[in-house]
């Protein structure tokens, strides 16, 4: 047996369970997991008493050495062989996460939070016609349905406030959305493909990128402690498990199942800080789970 055939057969093992979990289910369980992580973003940056850029500096070099272990860890003798074989692929989707990730920090800076939202809500919608413009792939009538009863309990979770002069800020975070969603398409097409390699070069290439704005060398111990944490079990965490659970689930199913970091991000900010939030936050959360648990529901009924 070859090294990448070993890659790829570790891989499926790993990704698929045990027998009697199906990997639909494995999936969504996967996805749910990865949304809880990435969820945590606000109570580290709370924690975290450095500027944006060193924090996203460091939260990319841990966040990768994290998903490299990964790597090395199910294929110890074909680590070279594992980023060998993502081929173009790969490439795409290491850059889609990439430039994805920098279009949200600028968009940050450019726009409302409330807009940014709004807008990455979307992008169950794009997933969808994205697969079924490339490969034909349709998504289930409830998910259709779920993913815009997630919408409208995101735009109840922002107030649904209209923004003016934001032009740049909403095409930034417009085009984060349409990025995730195509990524997610580009890992579902590429399922027989371990798109860890691609994950683990897009956590290096986000260092990268903000390097010229950052500064690594200004950050305490302590605050060194909690950058590791922050990149390893916000970012790490929630990319390595993105990146699995979107090769066995529908894209369009990803991006709604991802919604569910929103209404996680602020009940850990109000158990930490006892920030309470907004009566308009609860009912929004609670709209987002309700239409999650609607999809959850239906796969229950077809069997997957």
């Amino acid at each position: 047996m070859d090294s990448s055939t070993r890659v790829r057969g570790s891989s499926r093992s790993a990704l698929d369970g045990r027998a009697w979990v199906s990997p639909g289910r494995a999936g969504t369980l996967i996805v749910i997991l990865s949304a809880v992580a990435f969820s945590t973003a606000g109570l580290f940056t709370r924690l975290i008493p450095v500027d944006v850029w060193t924090m996203l500096f460091w939260r990319g070099v841990f966040g990768g050495l994290l998903i490299l272990s990964a790597i090395v860890v199910q294929a110890p003798s074909g680590t070279r062989q594992a980023f060998a074989t993502m081929g173009r692929a790969g490439f795409a989707v290491a850059g889609c996460s990439t430039f994805a990730t920098i279009c949200f920090i600028s968009a940050l800076r450019a726009t409302t939070v409330a807009d940014v939202t709004i807008l990455y809500a979307t992008a169950p919608f794009f997933a969808a016609a994205i697969a079924w413009a490339w490969f034909r792939e349709v998504p289930r009538r409830a998910t259709l349905l779920a993913s815009g009863l997630a919408l409208a309990g995101v735009a109840v979770m922002c107030g649904v406030a209209a923004s003016s002069g934001h032009v740049l800020g909403d095409a930034l975070a417009l085009a984060m959305t349409v990025l995730m969603a195509l990524m997610m398409v580009l890992i579902r097409r590429n399922r027989h493909v371990s798109m860890l390699p691609a994950a683990c070069l897009s956590a290096f290439a986000c260092a990268v990128a903000v390097l010229p704005l950052a500064t690594p060398v200004s950050v305490t111990a302590p605050q060194l402690g909690l950058l590791v944490l922050f990149g390893t079990t916000q970012f790490g965490l929630g990319l390595l498990l993105l990146t699995i659970g979107s090769r066995l689930i529908p894209a369009a199913r990803s991006s709604l199942l991802s919604n569910l970091e929103l209404p996680f991000a602020p009940l850990w900010v109000w158990l930490a800080f006892g920030e309470l939030p907004s009566p308009a936050t609860w009912l929004g959360g609670a709209i987002v789970c309700v239409a999650v648990a609607i999809d959850l529901a239906a796969d229950r009924r077809v069997g997957q």
